[in-house]
């Protein structure tokens, strides 16, 4: 992962063999707003509307675990119980949100297509592929405990997929926790005794289909959902 423009040439730089495609998020979007996808390096200023913006630029997975042909993001619920010590509770229930146009891997003919490789609500429900759902097993927004009972029957290790998937909130947070002191200690005076405060945030995450392995997408992976 690197930020541009503060990265820009070591991003240029690198000139992987295996050719890549790249995910750009520029700074302060938010529900899929501004998100492309680029082949070269170069391109990073070109093909979508960045204008010398700050973003955060990544591989592409560009082989996501697909169900029903789609594409889909996991959304986790985490509460920041304390800083010092540390404790972090994630919700065992979350959200799973899925693309409207079946997958296929990146070409220059498809990368624009953001209903088939992006998985934002507000971008998929003007689909006119949007399934609306009551149930929580069917449609476009499905609960996260009935995506893993469909993988655990198709022979997936869930226990194992839990398991990353905690590792990969735990590192996440202790990554975060210095800058959180910081404004933990700006508003609370450091002599008050007891809890004063919590976070509840949510975490954005996906499965790659090599190994079931539970990857971080860009920028907005740990954002605040209340206090």
């Amino acid at each position: 992962m690197l930020l541009v423009p503060f990265q820009v040439h070591k991003f240029k730089d690198s000139n992987p063999s295996w050719k890549p495609t790249f995910i750009v998020k520029p700074d302060g979007g938010c529900q899929g707003d501004g998100i492309y996808l680029i082949r070269e390096p170069d391109d990073v200023w070109t093909s979508g509307n960045l204008q010398k913006r700050p973003a955060v630029v990544q591989e592409y997975i560009s082989k996501p675990l697909l169900i029903d042909k789609l594409k889909f993001d996991l959304r986790l619920y985490v509460l920041l119980k304390s800083l010092d010590p540390l404790e972090i509770y994630v919700a065992r229930d979350g959200l799973c949100r899925f693309c409207t146009e079946p997958y296929q891997e990146p070409t220059l003919k498809n990368l624009h297509l953001s209903f088939m490789h992006l998985t934002n609500y507000s971008l998929n429900v003007l689909s006119g592929k949007f399934v609306h759902s009551n149930s929580g097993n069917t449609g476009s927004k499905r609960t996260f405990a009935s995506i893993l009972a469909r993988l655990a029957a198709s022979g997936v290790d869930v226990r194992k997929v839990w398991s990353d998937i905690v590792s990969l909130v735990i590192k996440t947070v202790i990554a975060l926790v210095p800058e959180l002191k910081v404004y933990h200690h700006s508003c609370i005076p450091t002599r008050k005794q007891g809890p004063s405060c919590f976070q509840v945030c949510r975490l954005r995450s996906a499965l790659a289909s090599r190994r079931r392995a539970v990857w971080l997408p860009p920028s907005d992976s740990l954002v605040q959902a209340g206090m």
